[in-house]
């Protein structure tokens, strides 16, 4: 396992990380975790090197804090950094900080841990936790021994980004980060932006959310044509691993093929480890995966609200990586779980969001098409 600097903090953190939201589950679904299997692949990610684990109060339906606690039992716990994250959205007052964080320890079966996130921040969000004093709590909570280092995972724009790391004395963030989303929400700007204010940076959806593993055609084409054999996922993992400024890069592993896969990957991994001819096949895929971008919606939300509710930039999003990624019967479910008055089929072919459209996209034009090709 290859080892890296962790921001300003005196700590090397193995360069790949366990990301316990995505753990082997049973045939009940996301909410039943597989336990036995789960513990088995992650104590051999962690007896293969990997010291950081990542889970959050939600993932797996509220299961993956209380699965990680009992792996992490029989002399686990002392061998790794474990990361957590308050769930701001479950929070309503003040009180309710010292509640969760509370069940949080009982769950993980810990006094103290050890990287804690506020979870999923945003301009709004942060302004929400702001004023409900919730750096006040930090610091008392990290002042009695419950919370060891500070941070926050992102989903919003580069704007709102700084405007958080900027608020606070934090020790890291985590972001969401590949070689697709250098311009989207942190993108590389804002991951530079973080180390050089001493942050360290965790990765997520490095492989974004695994469409980056199986890709379309025209884009193993291009990964076929390098002289180097890797697979997708390397490619990506590679990436992410070749800049200075990342710390450890998070996957969510639910198979132990994929755990031995991705160790292989970090075992090989280093900053600069690819050549300036890799970075720029690479440049290529990125490249072509725009190519494949059928309708150039930036998601930029002029087009909202729609007169009749319909959800425009997140229907162009679905239909978009059908395409881009090769998973069609994955943005067929996500479609069937819309509220009905949001999907394609209830445009009234109005106009009013074509005439805010800073792409000229024919909106009402592309609904029935969309809609046809992403209802079961």
């Amino acid at each position: 396992m290859q080892y890296r600097p962790f921001g300003k903090l005196d700590f090397k953190v193995s360069a790949l990380g366990f990301g316990a939201m995505r753990l082997p589950v049973t045939a009940g679904g996301y909410g039943r975790v597989d336990e036995p299997e789960a513990i088995r692949i992650m104590r051999y990610a962690i007896d293969n090197g990997v010291n950081y684990i990542d889970t959050a109060y939600g993932y797996h339906g509220g299961m993956s804090e209380g699965v990680v606690g009992r792996a992490l039992l029989d002399g686990y716990r002392a061998k790794v950094s474990l990361a957590t994250k308050m769930p701001h959205w479950h929070v309503k007052e003040n009180s309710d900080f010292e509640r969760l964080l509370n069940e949080q320890l009982d769950k993980l079966q810990t006094e103290v841990i050890d990287f804690y996130l506020l979870h999923s921040l945003g301009a709004e969000s942060w302004k929400a936790m702001c004023a409900l004093d919730v750096l006040p709590w930090l610091e008392k909570a990290r002042a009695s021994g419950r919370i060891r280092r500070l941070g926050f995972s992102f989903h919003d724009n580069l704007a709102a980004f700084k405007e958080i790391v900027d608020g606070f004395a934090w020790d890291f963030t985590q972001i969401q980060y590949n070689y697709i989303d250098i311009e989207n929400q942190a993108g590389t700007a804002g991951l530079k932006y973080a180390a050089e204010r001493g942050l360290g940076v965790v990765v997520m959806e490095g492989l974004l959310g695994g469409r980056l593993v199986n890709p379309p055609a025209a884009i193993q084409a291009i990964w076929d044509g390098s002289p180097t054999r890797r697979s997708p996922a390397d490619w990506a993992l590679q990436w992410l691993w070749n800049q200075p400024e990342v710390s450890v890069v998070l996957s969510g592993m639910s198979s132990m093929q994929q755990v031995v896969e991705n160790l292989a990957s970090a075992d090989a991994s280093g900053v600069n480890y690819l050549s300036a001819d890799e970075l720029a096949r690479v440049d290529q895929v990125r490249a072509q995966y725009n190519d494949l971008c059928q309708i150039p919606c930036t998601a930029c939300d002029y087009c909202q609200p729609c007169p009749n509710k319909v959800k425009i930039p997140y229907i162009f999003e679905l239909y978009n990586s059908a395409s881009m990624y090769n998973v069609l019967d994955d943005a067929k479910r996500e479609y069937a779980q819309m509220a009905m008055e949001e999907r394609a089929d209830m445009c009234l072919d109005c106009d009013e969001c074509e005439a805010k459209c800073p792409q000229h996209i024919p909106i009402s034009a592309w609904m029935p098409t969309i809609h046809s090709a992403l209802r079961a």
